[in-house]
Order: structure tokens, then C-alpha cells, then sequence
């Protein structure tokens, strides 16, 4: 996933974000609206998660213009406003979900989780790529009944291949939805987690890299081989 942090706070905007990457998802800052319009026009969001009282106003003002604009993406909020009208004004404004500070790290991810799944429309739980199956909630990854020991780096770059089963994600793209524009992968990040991938998911491997186009999971049955090993 894709995440947005909408928060003036540096502190608690750094900590959001960081608990977002070590989850193996790209998550992009901004301290303010405005830089937050310039990220929402460029990029693509599986969620966003904003503060109500940013330094150039209320982000209850930019998702209500967002969603008359068409932006289909969860969104949270992640406020101090703590009154009982202020949480419905939230929610009426397009909101999908409204956290009080302070708030709990694990429930503000399970929260995100949850409207992420949901992405505006009922999202499948599980995915199904030939003998893989990738149960989100729990995070894992099966081949054949085999439990697959993925870090959450192999996990989310796998997500991301799975649904886009059968045809070529660009590197490009699996860079800005796994590690975010801003945070450029070190020169062989990729490639390991890539290898690590082949690895654990055992032969025949269902990933495969096309040259000067990107990465791609077959999404046909698989034949032969002896498939991953248990750890």
C-alpha cells in the first residue's frame, strides 16, 4: 500500500510514517495542506490519514473538495477534535474512519488496514494466483499449503504483484507503491527482496523479471517442481 500522512506534528507524522514503512508499505509526509494537494494531484493512494488542524487550515475542507473531485481513496482522521459533532462533521465530510489523540500505534494500523481494504468498494480478503494464496488480514502467504516466511518488504511488493496477477508492474511503480517516490530503494534493495522472493516462493517461481518493462506473477496454474520448502 500507498499511505499519505497528513500531519503538522513532526514527531508524531515521522513515527506514523515509520511504523507504516517498517509494515513494508510506502507512506509520503506532508506538514501541511498545501503540500498535501501536491501530493494528492500527483500520486496515487490505497489511504490517506490526516490531521483536522493543519497550519493553513482545517483538512476536513481539502477531503470534502477531494471526494466532490472524485478521490475514491480511505481516508482517516487523526485528530484532537474530540467532540461528538466534530467526529460526525468528520465522517459526513467523506471520512471513513476517525482516531481521538492520543491513540493507540496498532490500532491507528488496523484501522488503516480495515478502510484500506474496504478502498471504497468491498475488497477480497484473500487473493489467489495459481497455488498462492495471500490471506491480507493475517499477512501470510501460503504455496500449496506450505506457510511462507515472508519479511513485510517481500509481503507487500508480493501483494502488489498479486494484484496485477498476470500482467507487468513497472519498476516505477512497484518503487512508488512499496517504497514511496521520496525514498528511492538502495541499489541492490530491490534486487534482494526480488531474489529473496524466488526463494521462498520455490519452483517453479511464478515471478518473473521482463526485461526493460518490469516484474510480473503468472496467474495460471503452475505445473511441476517441488514447490517451497516448509521453514
Amino acid at each position: 500500500m500507498r499511505i499519505l500522512v497528513v500531519e503538522d506534528q513532526t514527531d508524531l507524522r515521522q513515527a506514523v510514517a515509520k511504523r507504516i514503512r517498517a509494515l513494508g508499505h510506502a507512506a509520503d509526509e506532508a506538514p501541511d495542506g498545501a503540500m498535501a494537494e501536491s501530493f494528492v494531484r500527483s500520486y496515487v493512494y490505497d489511504a490517506l490519514i490526516l490531521d483536522r488542524l493543519l497550519p493553513d487550515g482545517d483538512a476536513l475542507v481539502l477531503l470534502r473538495r477531494w471526494r466532490g473531485e472524485g478521490l475514491g481513496a480511505p481516508a482517516l482522521f487523526l485528530t484532537a477534535c474530540d467532540q461528538v459533532d466534530d467526529r460526525i462533521e468528520g465522517l459526513a465530510s467523506g471520512a471513513d474512519d476517525y482516531l481521538i489523540k492520543p491513540f493507540s500505534m496498532d490500532e491507528l494500523m488496523a484501522r488503516i488496514a480495515a478502510i484500506a481494504r474496504r478502498g471504497g468498494s468491498i475488497r477480497p480478503t484473500r487473493l489467489r494466483v495459481g497455488d498462492l494464496e495471500i490471506d491480507l488480514g493475517r499477512r501470510e502467504v501460503h504455496r500449496r499449503g506450505v506457510l511462507l516466511p515472508l519479511r513485510p518488504k517481500e509481503f507487500a511488493v508480493l501483494q502488489r504483484l498479486a494484484e496485477r496477477a498476470g500482467r507487468v508492474v513497472s519498476r516505477s511503480e512497484l518503487i512508488a507503491g512499496c517504497w514511496g517516490e521520496d525514498r528511492e530503494p538502495a541499489s541492490n534493495a530491490e534486487e534482494a527482496v526480488m531474489a529473496a522472493l524466488r526463494r521462498k516462493l520455490g519452483d517453479p517461481s511464478p515471478l518473473r523479471m521482463v526485461r526493460g518493462a518490469g516484474y510480473a506473477l503468472e496467474d495460471g496454474p503452475l505445473e511441476g517442481g517441488d514447490g517451497p520448502q516448509a521453514p
